[in-house]
């Protein structure tokens, strides 16, 4: 990764290297050394000095700006006497203008170009000749010097600003389109899997439960039939795993780790937290499930706790039963005093636990007795 903050800094370097460089050379060419004495080495030294403070930290570019202002007010005072004499810092105020307009809150900069003007002026007054003596070339100095690097610093700021902006909104539309595009392929594929679902998964079921039932009724000593039969129902059961594998390929969501039965107990803790009492009983020999079922498992209990906490009270009981055919879940909860019947509050969330029930192949039933509402569930799982 590149590193910009030590760019900055070598840059910052480089450009005060060479204002220092370029303003010494021009003042030694032009200011006379031998006559001013101790007066023009102490602005030649000064002029090093702010020069040199250019490679300082951002955050003091307006105190570099002012000491700018001072040096380019003060050195006509100090060579008042000389003739031909240039200040400083010629080119070292235009870079302290701009810096205090790029880098600095909108009060400082302000502040640091009201200084700069006014050194500005002072120093065009202080030195007589005919920039002092007309007003137009004045104004235009103080332009030039102050106002002019000042305002690029200001644009170069703002322009940088609208860059920031313009990438920003652009990675938010892009990620945006990018949710956009995996919602409809999870859209599709739950499409999908829910056709392949209705179109096939019950026909198959079917067709193994009727093999099964005709393999039954047959008398003994049918071999070759009774042999067939059984063909017919390994093979349904094999293409019902198939086709389960498949839906949990269809239904996995890329980048996202769907909870599961081992969640359950994170679940409960969850709803004890809201302040409903809640307990979790285990039974049977826990199993591996497909992964589709495992989740669906998961959010049946999370619905059933849901409607729980909103419309029942406590205490809740949450059992899993793992049978050797089948899976069972059980939610039981007590009701409210004064209730409407819970299967009417919890319609929305009743119908989604049918859907999911159905996906798989299992019953649901539910019903409330005078002081308890209960949900089952019941799904089939090849025996172990």
């Amino acid at each position: 990764m590149h590193d910009i903050s030590g760019s900055l800094r070598r840059q910052s370097l480089l450009v005060a290297l060479v204002c220092v460089v370029c303003d010494a050379a021009l003042f030694g060419l032009r200011a006379p050394l031998a006559e001013a004495g101790w007066r023009a080495w102490a602005v030649l030294l000064g002029g090093v000095a702010v020069n040199a403070a250019l490679a300082g930290p951002a955050r003091y570019s307006g105190w570099v700006a002012l000491a700018h202002a001072v040096l380019f007010a003060g050195a006509p005072l100090l060579l008042c006497t000389c003739s031909g004499y240039v200040v400083g810092n010629n080119a070292g105020i235009l870079i302290a203008g701009y810096r205090a307009g790029a880098w600095l809150r909108p009060k400082p900069a302000v502040l640091a170009l009201l200084a700069l003007l006014a050194g500005v002026v002072a120093g065009c007054l202080e030195g007589g000749g005919r920039t002092a003596s007309d007003w137009r070339l004045t104004a235009i100095s103080v332009s030039v010097s102050g106002l002019l690097p000042w305002l690029v610093g200001r644009y170069t700021t703002a322009r940088r600003a609208y860059i920031a902006d313009l990438e920003r909104a652009a990675d938010e539309r892009r990620q945006h389109e990018e949710e956009a595009v995996r919602r409809a392929v999870l859209e599709e594929r739950t499409t999908i899997a829910r056709d392949l679902h209705d179109v096939i998964s019950h026909h198959v079921s079917a067709i193994g439960v009727h093999a099964g039932a005709a393999r039954l009724g047959l008398p003994d000593g049918d071999g070759p039939v009774r042999k067939s039969l059984g063909a017919v129902e390994s093979a349904s059961r094999s293409a019902m795993a198939d086709l389960r594998r498949l839906l949990d390929l269809l239904h996995a969501q890329p980048n996202a780790e769907q909870p599961g039965l081992d969640n359950l107990d994170e679940l409960v803790e969850t709803v004890r937290a809201a302040g409903l009492p809640t307990r979790l009983t285990l039974r049977g020999e826990p199993r591996d499930l497909p992964g589709s079922l495992d989740v669906a498992l998961y959010r049946i209990a999370q619905e059933a706790l849901t409607n729980a906490l909103r419309h029942g009270e406590g205490p809740v009981e949450v059992e899993l039963h793992h049978g050797r055919t089948e899976v069972v879940l059980t939610v039981t909860n007590g009701l409210r005093a004064g209730r409407v019947p819970q299967e009417e509050h919890a319609h929305r969330g009743l119908a989604g636990i049918r859907q999911r029930v159905t996906l798989f192949g299992g019953q649901v039933s539910y019903g409330e007795s005078d002081d308890q509402w209960q949900l089952r569930t019941t799904f089939p799982v090849e025996s172990t």
